[in-house]
């Protein structure tokens, strides 16, 4: 119940009489002497249809003078209409109670109404005192009985948010002390954390966006809780108490942090302001404030990751941890949230990658490698990825590439070496004429091209968030590692005696697409195209037989953006997880993912290996089909579909092409130890997290989760699956204690329902609880 429901109860309850001793009255006299109900009588009046004003003539406002009243509820005026169940209530503004009983000296122009009083009711106090908005809010007998202070400043300010009070609820009033900082943060929205960070952001235009009464309000907020007054003191020096964060200001500074995109004008202004002397050995906190400063520290680690190419790999990767130290707190900073700190959010995934890389893979035999590389190696090359996706601008990249070369090129060279002398042709790799272990009848093969490991693992964890089984293996690729050779390795139909195996020209490939389809369809297996995989959401198809399907192209988008594949890669992963859910929806039994190849990756390019053309018959990255009878010291291996065919691979990590940042085709961990990936389970997703709590302050919501909040992010919609439906600033990903705060951005939302919901890392929604916008 409102404020205003309560009053408009309390009204009505004037008229209660008992019939056996008294007759009902004609109607309810509703005396203001000091007109302090008269700013908020329409808003009453839309709420009592039966209420009438007196005042200058005005029927359509339901307004007249005391004649024009009479005739009113005597039910003589057309347009007027009276519920003879419901007395009618006359507002009168200017009239007293005494005004009325001594009728000797009442007006001429209220003599109309005088003989009212002993035919109605009077809705005044037991006191017989006309009823003031402060009375009734805080008078226990016939009034609310709300704690309100009696001080001037008080009264004002309430008087000036009665249009506000009366819309608030009567739970949310009772229990707290109202004074004057409580009515005019009401006036002013509500919300004087954010209209003080508005000020400070557009201190001219909110002064000429707010009436004169609201900017009032604003300013005694601000100076009784923040001792700033908006028209005593300048925004520079409620800047620095920002800045400083003591007190009440570090709420202020809190909300900001939280949202700092929409306060630009904080951010241009402290730029311009110069931070203070914070002596040698300042403190992060002190620090954090001041954009300067942290430009400084991002130009320091710019210097020391740069420096990092002339130390040897084991102390470049001490040295990464101790940057981490120095730096690591800034990604917690509101600089790091607008995306001015890029080297400090690389220090995480470099330090990864320095922890990794410590442990060479450079031993055992062949299968030892694949095992190893499989159980934490890959995360080197994820760790490297993930770094090269905070390069922003010609400095990042020239930072970030040196800590990487410096910590991981020859670790993977070393790798790569050790592999090569311990490849036996025939024992490792994969068998011809073996289907996969995990193959499973009806099932639907999805073949993704260049589906690395680290890559598949990344996969695996969007299907697992989706709420689908996974079950991981790993396997080696068909040498050379190329499309034209791989892909038919994995493909369901290895013992086919139709698959050439001496092609003249055969540049890695034993079959041309046609064949390869027709083979497929021959052997009982369906080909969907890619435009029926496209459609897959909006068409049933034939789930009788197993299928085979193509679908997500990371090779193709890594020869043609090189090293900025890592900014691009978990787009395309969200797009085959997408698939694999609808494929999974159509009805087959399981999704099997396979792949033909990885890849190796290094910013900078990968070093050269010397071929002359006048030796090749055909050149790629990192083979090559040799001229009969020409002499190289290159390496040769057989082709995986025809051993007495032959072809070279570029040493370790080597390239045949100057200038390849990516490549693959060669025997490295990275390009021939391949995921396959088994996914079963249903097309809905299934909550791994539950919401633990929600509060609200102001228009900031809070929400803590149980489980694991590592990828999971909230947002705050209309509609919990619109995406578009957002209602915040910005979407805000969990802290590792389970915790996350947006900031919804429309003012005039507040009260409003909305979903809190939390996503994964897919975008996918695994949790969602409705609420209101405010609390």
């Amino acid at each position: 119940m409102t404020l205003l429901n309560k009053l408009v109860q309390n009204l009505r309850s004037a008229a209660a009489h008992n019939p056996e001793v008294q007759a009902a009255p004609h109607c309810i006299l509703w005396p203001d002497r000091e007109r302090l109900w008269e700013p908020v009588i329409a808003q009453i009046q839309a709420e009592i249809p039966e209420l009438l004003v007196l005042g200058d003539y005005a029927p359509e406002q339901r307004r007249g003078p005391a004649i024009w009243l009479r005739c009113a509820i005597a039910g003589t005026l057309e347009g007027i209409t009276i519920d003879p169940e419901t007395p009618p209530i006359l507002y009168l503004p200017g009239v007293g109670r005494q005004d009325l009983r001594a009728v000797s000296e009442c007006p001429d122009t209220l003599k109309p109404l005088a003989e009212l009083q002993y035919r109605g009711a009077l809705w005044s106090q037991v006191n017989a005192k006309d009823w003031t908005p402060r009375a009734f809010l805080a008078t226990e007998l016939g009034g609310l009985g709300l704690d309100v202070a009696g001080d001037s400043a008080t009264r004002r300010a309430l008087l000036a948010a009665l249009p506000r009070l009366l819309n608030e609820a009567l739970d949310d009033l009772q229990g707290r002390h109202l004074d004057a900082d409580a009515f005019n943060t009401l006036l002013t929205g509500g919300d004087p954390v954010r209209d003080l960070l508005t000020w400070l952001s557009q201190p001219t235009a909110m002064r000429q966006k707010w009436p004169a009464n609201e900017w009032q309000a604003f300013c005694q907020v601000c100076d009784s809780q923040y001792g700033i007054h908006p028209e005593r003191h300048s925004v520079l020096e409620a800047l620095e108490r920002l800045a400083t964060r003591q007190g009440a200001w570090k709420t202020v500074w809190g909300r900001f942090s939280e949202a700092p995109q929409r306060y630009t004008g904080i951010i241009d202004q402290l730029r311009q302001m110069p931070p203070p002397d914070l002596g040698l050995f300042p403190e992060p906190d002190e620090m954090e404030p001041w954009p300067q400063l942290n430009t400084r520290q991002e130009d320091a680690l710019y210097r020391a990751l740069c420096d990092l190419g002339d130390m040897p790999a084991h102390q470049a990767r001490e040295r990464l941890h101790e940057l981490d130290n120095e730096h690591g707190m800034r990604r917690d900073w509101v600089w790091a949230e607008i995306d001015e700190s890029p080297l400090a959010m690389a220090l995480a995934p470099l330090c990864d990658l320095a922890r990794v890389t410590q442990v060479s893979l450079a031993g055992g035999t062949a299968e030892d490698m694949r095992l190893a590389y499989a159980r934490d190696g890959w995360r080197a090359d994820d760790a490297l990825l993930h770094a090269l996706a905070q390069v922003t601008g010609q400095r990042e990249r020239e930072a970030i590439f040196t800590a990487v070369r410096a910590v991981y090129l020859r670790w993977a060279d070393e790798a790569a070496r050790h592999l090569q002398q311990a490849w036996q042709p025939g024992i490792d790799g994969l068998k011809r004429g073996e289907p996969s272990p995990h193959a499973r009848q009806g099932e639907c093969v999805l073949f993704v091209d260049g589906l690395r490991l680290d890559c598949g693992k990344r996969l695996a964890k969007r299907l697992s968030r989706r709420g689908l089984e996974v079950a991981e293996h790993t396997t080696w690729a068909a040498l050379p590692s190329v499309t034209g050779t791989g892909k038919y390795a994995v493909a369901p139909i290895l013992g086919s005696s139709s698959i050439q195996e001496e092609p003249e020209g055969y540049q890695f490939t034993p079959i041309t697409s046609y064949l390869f389809k027709k083979l497929l369809r021959e052997h009982g297996w369906q080909v969907l195209e890619r435009q029926q995989v496209e459609l897959l959401h909006k068409e049933s198809l034939d789930i009788s037989q197993p299928a085979w399907c193509e679908f997500g192209d990371i090779d193709h988008a890594g020869h043609d953006r090189g090293w900025k594949l890592a900014q691009h890669v978990d787009d395309m992963l969200d797009e085959v997880a997408e698939r694999i859910q609808a494929l999974l929806a159509q009805g087959w039994p399981q999704v099997r993912v396979v792949t033909d190849h990885g890849w190796l990756l290094l910013p900078g390019d990968l070093p050269k290996t010397e071929l002359p053309a006048s030796l090749v018959e055909t050149k790629w990255g990192r083979c090559a089909q040799v001229k009969q009878g020409a002499t190289t010291e290159v390496a040769r291996y057989p082709w995986y579909w025809n051993e007495h065919e032959h072809f070279a691979l570029a040493e370790s990590i080597h390239c045949f092409k100057a200038g390849e940042a990516y490549t693959h085709g060669g025997l490295s961990l990275q390009e021939c130890v391949t995921p396959e990936l088994v996914v079963t389970g249903t097309a809905g997703p299934e909550p791994s997290v539950v919401i633990d709590d929600l509060a609200w302050k102001g228009l900031r919501c809070t929400v803590v989760v149980e489980g694991p909040p590592e990828g999971l992010t909230l947002d705050l919609r209309r509609h919990a699956a619109d995406a578009t439906s957002s209602l915040v600033v910005s979407v805000k990903p969990f802290k590792p204690g389970g915790k996350a705060s947006v900031v919804v951005e429309d003012d005039d939302s507040e009260g409003e329902p909305a979903q809190a919901v939390i996503i994964d890392d897919s975008g996918k929604v695994l949790a969602q609880c409705t609420t209101t916008i405010g609390g």
